[in-house]
Parts: structure tokens; sequence; C-alpha cells
């Protein structure tokens, strides 16, 4: 029989806590839900008011994995979903995980949690901007910082902040505050980035996704800017060999990063990052960090 659990008020039937998720470091499921647990108050605030999309990988990294972003068969009536318009049809209802039981729910469903760039409350105007910065083997992460700090000075130069997390799988993600701005404007302005950082670091950076320009650089990937697109969470795991998460760093991080493993973090590190740097992505909240795309990019 399953345990059940009160999570604010909630009654919770956490299945199967003892089950192996990550075979290389022998995680079970019930660690999985302590780390959600105990995260929970970093992981919701990127979280807050957004539809989410999950990567089911009920069986671990290894078994099974499939994403949906409709609402799960069986999910409780006090978990709050959202109708949001959908490209195949008129509209869909999506999960939105607003409290510490909603997301203590999904985390036995065992996911990864990925969202849009914009809220429930204003679908398809962004309030974010975000570069994917995926390495070609045999590039790395190492590769992706020095990418980076050139996209932070070129972004700068159009009086935006910049903020990064790892993506908690190969590579790193850019991520800014931006006024609430259609997604095809911040879409165009970030495929604009990508094609002036391709120009000036020809041998570093491609912007087109075509399997045979990739290997030894970064692709930028500015089409997570679509409004139809989500990018991994900050705090999320990953269903990876290992359970990373994706993790926010300092730019001093990413100056000094020169091997791939500096800037990998597994679960159990990422209290003692809160502890030490408190939430690094929380200037993304403060409503003043926001600035306007520049004129000609709108």
């Amino acid at each position: 029989m399953s345990p059940i659990t009160a999570v604010e008020g909630r009654r919770l039937s956490l299945t199967r806590l003892e089950k192996v998720l990550y075979p290389e470091t022998g995680t079970t499921k019930g660690e999985v839900l302590h780390y959600v647990t105990t995260t929970a108050g970093a992981i919701l605030a990127h979280l807050h008011d957004r539809p989410v999309s999950f990567l089911r990988f009920p069986d671990g990294p290894d078994g099974q994995c499939f994403f949906t972003k409709n609402v799960p068969p069986g999910t409780p009536a006090w978990v709050k979903t959202s109708e949001v318009p959908r490209k195949s049809a008129d509209h869909g209802r999506q999960v939105v995980l607003q409290d510490v039981s909603s997301l203590v729910w999904a985390a036995n469903l065992v996911v990864e949690l990925h969202v849009p760039q914009w809220t429930v409350e204003r679908p398809g105007v962004a309030d974010r901007l975000v570069l994917d910065l995926d390495p070609g083997a045999p590039a790395t992460i190492v590769e992706c910082c020095a990418a980076a700090r050139w996209l932070r000075d070129r972004l700068a130069a159009d009086g935006l902040h910049t903020y990064a997390k790892t993506s908690g799988s190969k590579g790193l993600h850019l991520i800014v505050p931006v006024e609430p701005t259609p997604s095809d404007d911040t879409t165009a302005y970030a495929k604009t980035l990508a094609i002036e950082a391709a120009a000036a670091l020809p041998e570093l950076v491609v912007h087109k996704m075509k399997k045979e320009l990739r290997p030894g650089k970064v692709f930028i990937d500015f089409s997570q800017n679509s409004a139809a697109k989500t990018t991994a969470a900050a705090y999320t795991l990953r269903a990876r060999r290992t359970p990373t998460v994706s993790t926010p760093v300092t730019w001093d991080e990413v100056a000094d990063c020169t091997e791939p493993g500096q800037l990998s973090f597994l679960f159990g590190e990422i209290a003692g990052r809160l502890a030490r740097h408190g939430d690094l992505l929380g200037p993304l909240l403060n409503l003043n960090r926001a600035r306007p795309l520049p004129r000609a990019a709108r």
C-alpha cells in the first residue's frame, strides 16, 4: 500500500519511494521527492503563473521518456490548471504549479519541468528572453561559457540584464528579463543576436541547426522564444544518467569554467548553493530589472 503524506493539508499517495531512478548514483524516487520538497521555494518562484509541460521518465532516464503538455489523467481537482492557446487547436489545458502540494504531486509522476517565456495571464506575451547554448561535440559547456560572455556584453549594449543557468544537460541557458513583448518580437531579436554572434565568433558559434555545421561549435537556439516552445525550468531535475539540475550560476563561475565538470551540479548540491548564493535568478522576479527590447528589434 502506498504511503499517504499530507502536504499543506492535501493528502498525497506517494508511490514506490524506494525505486532507483538514477542507477549510476543509486538515487531513489524518495530522494527526488525530498529534493523537490526542500527546494520548493526556489522552484515555485520560477514556475509561478506559467503553464508547465512535463517530460516524464517514470522508470528513470534509461526507460521510456515522453513529453506532454496536457493535464495528466487523474490530476487532483486542487491542482490548478489553465486554458492555453495551442497551434494545433483553439486551446488546451495545462497544469500550473503554484504550491508545494502541487509540486510534490507532479514530482511523484517523475518529471522534468518545462515552461514558456510567458504567463497564463498573457499568453504569447513574453516577460523573458532565452538563449539556449547547445554545444556540438567535442565542444562542451566550456565553449558555451565563452559564447555566453560575448552575448552578455552584447545584450548589455542594448541595456538588457542577463542571467545564466546550466541546462542540466550539456549546455547553458541565458535568460533576460524584458518588458512584456510579443513572442514573435523576442524571437526575432534573439535570432538577430544569434546571427551577430556567429558572425563575430565564426570559429565558435553557429546559429543554424544543421547537424553538419555543429561539431565543435556552440549552437545558439533562439527558437525557444516562440510562444509554442518551452525551456527547462530553473532547479528542475533532468532525465540524465545522473540527477543533474538546471542550476543558476554566477558570471564568475562562467568566466572561470575550464572543465565541463565545474558547471555540472547534482541535486544534492543545490541546497548548499542556495544557502551560499541565494537564488541567483531572483532578479528575474523583480520587475525593475526588466527592460524594453531595442526599438529596432520590434
